[in-house]
């Protein structure tokens, strides 16, 4: 019973913090270190629920996904844009799938934190960059090219995938509401190649067990995340990043 009420704990907490500029990834590792949650391939674990949260941002920005069920969207202008934002990390995330799985450990996460805080307060605090992109119609695949390039550091442990990509789309010169939009959306197919890569990987050493876990946590985090994101936004109007930069080097 207590994996399951772990699952659970940690789908809430994956639900919580995927899309803020927190590291979802490295507090599911601390958390699962403090609960002494292990089942086989637990990284996998940790990495498939984060999909449930994702399946939130399909849920809600489903007007704007569906369009690219039609062929003649799969080679437009957003389609092009998503690319370039998504291809970098895809592309290391596949070379060096192993060695990043081998950092998911709470002393990379504390690293990670870090780093990650830093380089929201320098972008944010120091290089200030002005804003001249306030809608995701008028991104370009450059400024996604940019926000790709971001990305790639989280595949670190702790760094945070949407601190990341938010704080590229502000280097890209997005405001910060189009910014966050944009993270969560190519969010979308980033996680469900990562997921669905690890799983091909990992399915052979998953019990029936790990499989009921995994779906525990997978909801969970779904339905979590459909407030999470709501509330995100508004209160990342409001507050800017440093207060999750502070918060980060807190923990």
């Amino acid at each position: 019973m207590e994996f399951y009420i772990s699952a659970i704990l940690l789908g809430i907490l994956e639900g919580v913090t995927e899309f803020l500029p927190v590291s979802s990834t490295g507090h599911l590792i601390l958390l699962s270190h403090f609960l002494d949650f292990a089942m086989n391939e637990s990284e996998t674990f940790t990495i498939s629920i984060q999909l449930g949260a994702i399946f939130a941002v399909v849920f809600l920005y489903w007007s704007f996904f569906k369009s690219f069920f039609h062929p003649r969207h799969w080679i437009s202008n957003q389609m092009k844009v998503i690319v370039s934002a998504i291809f970098p990390v895809l592309t290391l995330g596949f070379f060096f799938h192993s060695l990043i799985k081998s950092l998911f450990s709470p002393t990379v996460v504390l690293v990670g934190l870090t780093l990650g805080s830093l380089f929201m307060l320098i972008v944010e605090l120091v290089i200030r960059p002005k804003p001249e992109v306030r809608d995701i119609d008028q991104i370009t695949p450059d400024h996604a090219f940019i926000i790709g390039l971001s990305q790639c550091f989280s595949l670190m442990p702790g760094f945070s995938r949407s601190g990341a990509t938010i704080v590229g789309g502000l280097f890209a010169k997005l405001d910060y509401e189009t910014s966050a939009k944009f993270s969560f959306i190519i969010a979308v197919p980033v996680m469900l190649a990562a997921v669905s890569y690890d799983l091909i990987k990992t399915s052979s050493l998953l019990s029936f067990h790990d499989l009921q876990l995994i779906g525990i946590g997978f909801l969970v985090s779904f339905i979590v995340a459909i407030f999470s994101i709501v509330t995100f936004l508004k209160l990342l109007v409001r507050v800017k990043l440093w207060p999750f930069a502070i918060y980060r080097l807190g923990l």
